[in-house]
């Protein structure tokens, strides 16, 4: 097959929403129906439930919870599938804003008894702010829930989205009959039987036979036909080129848990779903045809596997084609770097891949060299914007609790921030560790990791600041500069890249800081 031909033949996506809203089921449904594994994990053998197979480290399945991005690979039908599963929880947000720099589009999941959760709304402003695609899936039509136009309305006002159903529910909750299917003009019967890997599909080119009234029901018929009526009124015909170039989102019903409403999802997905996008370096913008190979670091991930101290690199290809055991050179560090055992995955199962193609994400084993956002190319210098650190809105004092152990401690912060997890402020008047993170719920994944994978524990201290703000080097020769570092001296720390930030402790203080030096520019985020 072409090298073009093969670009054309991927799609990466993301899956987001808010947590408990069913993602990671989803995510293994789709796995299900592209034959990547045998059964589901919410099968109970044996009394033993099975962890989802996206969710791979230890703490994830205690909690239930995805806190690390999954990557997952799967062909159906001819096309090559790449899902990055992101967390839900917000505590995890940046790990999931990061990500969102690496798909090509993006399915959103909303519990259908929930509606639009504050969550979802954060991400989708995200999708919106880069154009990506979205398609929206409403989950748990099993359970009762709000009316399905509600929904909707709800979709367009909190999301901002401009939806248009490609597939409509038949009742809801103990009512419910099934999916009639407006993209390929069928209907899904629902039995609620989760085992059966597949519903049976009924064509009905008709509504108006009395074929549909035989197989739903009278009522069910009714208030079908009635829906659909209202659907052609209020929503606009669905526009392909509209959706990829995000002013218009196609929503499907179904169920995850129940393999309800997923295939039609899938179905629709391949056919619609963007190819492989250009992207936006320093430099130029890079086609993911050109025939040089480009990619850059969008996730790192430490103790893959915790019998190895490993570290895999997650790199998103954006042109060419990457080979193993090819020289590329780190644009960071200017130096070439050769990688003998580049990974592709399904979960924690990997594979060794000869050759990677734009679209595709590969794992690159990293002895240290690769922080979050670096770039690989063929040669040619080019740096990939849009994968900045936030300011967090947690600060704690890191302390070590075994003095034995303070060179595993120092090694796990230090790997741990890489992956970022959480970002590292050095005081610069006493060298004290600051840990800085999007949610609290962090410290505890950073304490049962520390201890469980390098075998060193700590204790954390709470910090009275408000914001981290970086500080703009331009000026530093200038006497208001030399003031400002003499005067915040005790609020001023480093980052892991020695950029100089200024820790506020109050929105008053920040800005009492801002008036007093005009000249001074700050920060929230660490790219600017």
């Amino acid at each position: 097959m072409s090298f073009i031909k093969e670009i054309q033949r991927r799609r990466t996506f993301g899956i987001i929403s808010h947590p408990d809203a069913g993602k990671t089921t989803l995510t293994e449904k789709l796995l299900l129906f592209g034959g990547a594994i045998q059964e589901a994990g919410a099968v109970k053998s044996n009394k033993i439930k099975k962890g989802a197979t996206s969710d791979f480290m230890e703490i994830e399945r205690q909690r239930g919870i995805s806190v690390a991005t999954s990557v997952l690979a799967f062909e159906y039908e001819g096309t090559k599938i790449n899902i990055l599963d992101t967390p839900g929880h917000k505590d995890f947000a940046e790990d999931t804003f990061r990500t969102l720099t690496a798909v090509d589009s993006v399915i959103v999941v909303i519990d259908v008894a929930k509606g639009v959760e504050e969550q979802t709304e954060k991400l989708v402003e995200v999708c919106r702010m880069r154009n990506i695609p979205i398609i929206v899936f409403i989950n748990k039509l099993d359970r009762e829930g709000k009316d399905a136009f509600d929904l909707l309305d709800e979709v367009e006002q909190k999301l901002g989205l401009k939806v248009v159903p490609l597939s409509f529910p038949i009742g809801m909750g103990y009512d419910f009959k099934g999916i009639y299917n407006i993209w390929e003009k069928n209907i899904n019967l629902f039995s609620g039987d989760s085992r059966k890997n597949i519903e049976e599909t009924i064509e009905i080119s008709d509504l108006e036979s009395s074929e549909l009234n035989k197989i739903v029901g009278d009522k069910a018929a009714i208030a079908l036909r009635e829906n659909l009526e209202l659907v052609d009124g209020i929503y606009p015909e669905f526009d392909k080129q509209a959706y990829l170039d995000g002013h218009q989102q196609p929503v499907f019903f179904g169920s995850a848990l129940n393999n309800f409403g997923v295939r039609e999802l899938l179905d629709c997905f391949v056919q619609i779903a963007p190819q492989p996008r250009p992207k936006q370096s320093e430099e130029r913008l890079v086609n993911p045809d050109e025939d040089k190979f480009t990619g850059f670091v969008f996730k790192i991930h430490a103790n893959m596997d915790p019998n190895h101290r490993d570290r895999l690199a997650f790199v998103k290809i954006v042109s060419g084609v990457f080979k193993r055991n090819t020289p590329y050179l780190h644009v960071r560090h200017g130096k070439k770097l050769k990688f003998s055992s580049p990974n592709a995955f399904f979960a924690e199962k990997k594979e060794i891949v000869d050759i990677s193609y734009a679209g595709d994400i590969v794992g690159l084993h990293d002895t240290g060299n690769f922080k979050i956002g670096d770039t690989l190319t063929e040669g040619e210098v080019i740096n990939y914007k849009g994968v900045p650190s936030f300011s967090p809105e947690h600060f704690r004092y890191i302390n070590n609790a075994d003095p034995l152990k303070s060179k595993q401690l120092f090694k796990g912060i230090d790997q741990l921030m890489d992956e970022g997890v959480a970002q590292l402020f050095t005081l610069e008047l006493n060298g004290r560790k600051v840990i800085g993170t999007v949610g609290a719920l962090q410290y505890e994944v950073i304490q049962y990791r520390l201890e469980h994978e390098y075998g060193a524990k700590c204790t954390y201290e709470n910090l009275n600041v408000y914001k981290a703000c970086w500080v703009d080097p331009k000026g530093s020769k200038t006497d208001e500069y030399k003031e400002f570092i003499r005067v915040k001296q005790r609020y001023l720390a480093m980052d892991k890249q020695n950029q100089l930030v200024f820790l506020a402790d109050s929105a008053f203080s920040l800005q009492m800081t801002e008036q007093k030096y005009p000249s001074i520019k700050f920060h929230f985020t660490s790219e600017f």
